[in-house]
């Protein structure tokens, strides 16, 4: 009998072809093989496309994984120490508003009611206080006295119309398009050089735009900075705290005020804004100590830079050194450089504790542009000491309820972009009243809410949408 001997059978090599066929050989899988679990490759396949023929993304994919990568950036929750602990209730006023609406409380969405009514408010009555300091001018140069108020309560309806529409919408969108925001507010002051700038006052600030109107593109440069430097200091993160991250952060700011400064010729309006950064850095930073030093050092600096100024820039021709010059001696130059300042004065003066009556300033009809910045100084004279506290008053029941979102924010961005408008408000009340007193040079800061301004009443109502925005996702308590 013939042995045989076993030959090992031979397996077949996998076929490459085939493989490629069924979607093995490049990593893929095969139609309805549900169980493989997906490799990222695919994963990003199945959610921007597959790439093109030479194997490059095309840009709007790379744009939308941008898009992505920010809003994971501005959902970046808030710090435990600057969290508070636990969920918050609704205010009395709230309650009342919830019930008249006939919700049931306990599924309506949290809405912060108490500073709405404080946003009426202070529009009304800065429509009324309008109308009475500008009636009279209106009357004399443009021959008709409603002429600001008419213009100024079209520009608040429109005002309350985009707050409504802003707050209905994520506040995190904002920080996905943060640095596109930030780079638009740039380009718009840059066409403030170009034949579209017109020249309004002596200061060459504003766009002119279809149906003889006008845009002041500064405002929007506050906006776009409160967005923008909140959302790098989410990106950041810890590296914000270090002295690389601070400069970079500060570098930011100062690129968007000198923007305004030079593009736009707005110190004031530069000096809010770089502000604004700073204040933000230092709502960021765990540590105080730096920035009480840096505040002391700054304020040496300034003090010594106006005596030198003072001494060396008499002849000037520059106006801000003059302004310098007049507030150091307002009585030298009450007929001149001072003059605007010096007749406030006398207005406050004049009001009293609860002063002349409504409509009854006298000092309106000679202080030049009473209806913008000097303003309080009008309702100083007809309401009194009385009327300005009911205003500082309600001014700080505002930065209250800003205060109260910050606090209580879901997550770090909403806290930072709710503190930056808090630091825009304060700023600019402390600054106008400071100016109207003669406590800092003249300088072309409005009152909010209440000096007449069509741009900065649009901005500073979108602004109080975006905060009403972000109270909408503070969470209620059980």
């Amino acid at each position: 009998m013939r042995s045989r001997t076993v030959q090992p059978i031979k397996q077949k090599k996998p076929d490459r072809r085939r493989g490629r066929e069924n979607g093995r050989g490049n990593g893929r899988r095969r139609p309805g093989d549900e169980t493989q679990p997906m490799r990222p490759v695919e994963a990003e396949e199945r959610r921007y496309g597959r790439p093109g023929p030479s194997g490059i993304r095309s840009g709007y994919e790379r744009y939308q994984r941008t898009i992505d990568r920010r809003q994971r950036v501005v959902r970046t929750p808030a710090p435990e120490r600057a969290r508070r602990p636990g969920k918050v209730r609704r205010s009395a006023f709230a309650e009342l508003i919830i019930r008249l609406r006939r919700k049931n409380a306990e599924k309506a969405q949290y809405f912060d009611y108490d500073m709405l009514f404080i946003i009426i408010f202070l529009m009304c009555f800065g429509l009324v206080m309008l109308y009475s300091t500008s009636s009279y001018t209106a009357q004399t140069e443009l021959g008709d006295g409603m002429y600001y108020f008419s213009k100024q309560a079209l520009i608040g309806l429109l005002g309350f119309a985009a707050m409504f529409i802003v707050s209905r919408i994520d506040y995190h969108l904002y920080g996905a398009f943060a640095v596109e925001i930030y780079i638009f507010s740039l380009i718009m002051m840059a066409l403030v050089q170009t034949p579209l700038g017109i020249t309004l006052n002596g200061a060459r600030r504003w766009i002119r735009l279809p149906g003889n109107m006008t845009l002041q593109p500064a405002e929007i440069t506050k906006i776009a900075v409160i967005l923008f430097i909140a959302y790098e200091l989410c990106r950041l993160g810890k590296k914000a705290y270090t002295w690389e991250g601070m400069v970079r952060v500060f570098g930011l700011g100062a690129i968007a005020s000198a923007g305004v400064l030079f593009l736009t010729d707005n110190l004031s309006t530069a000096i809010i804004v770089m502000a604004i950064t700073c204040i933000l850095i230092f709502m960021i930073h765990p540590k105080t100590k730096p920035f009480i030093l840096f505040l002391v050092i700054a304020a040496a600096v300034a003090a010594v830079g106006i005596m030198i100024l003072a001494n060396i820039a008499a002849d000037s021709d520059n106006f801000r050194l003059q302004r310098i010059i007049s507030w150091l001696n307002p009585e030298a130059t009450a007929d001149d450089g001072s003059y605007q300042v010096m007749q406030g004065l006398y207005a406050i003066g004049a009001g009293g504790l609860f002063g002349k009556g409504l409509g009854n300033s006298t000092q309106k009809m000679v202080i030049p542009e009473a209806q913008n910045d000097m303003i309080l100084v009008v309702i100083c004279e007809e309401l009194g000491i009385f009327g300005v506290i009911v205003i500082l008053i309600l001014f700080g029941l505002l930065l209250y309820r800003l205060m109260f979102i910050a606090r209580n924010a879901p997550d770090l961005y909403g806290s930072l972009i709710a503190s930056g408008i808090f630091a825009h408000i304060a700023l600019q009340v402390v600054l106008n009243i400071a100016v109207v007193t003669g406590m800092l040079p003249t300088t072309g800061i409005t009152l909010p809410f209440i000096s007449y301004g069509g741009t900065a009443v649009v901005f500073l109502m979108t602004e109080m949408g975006i905060a009403l925005g972000i109270s909408r996702k503070i969470r209620l308590e059980d």
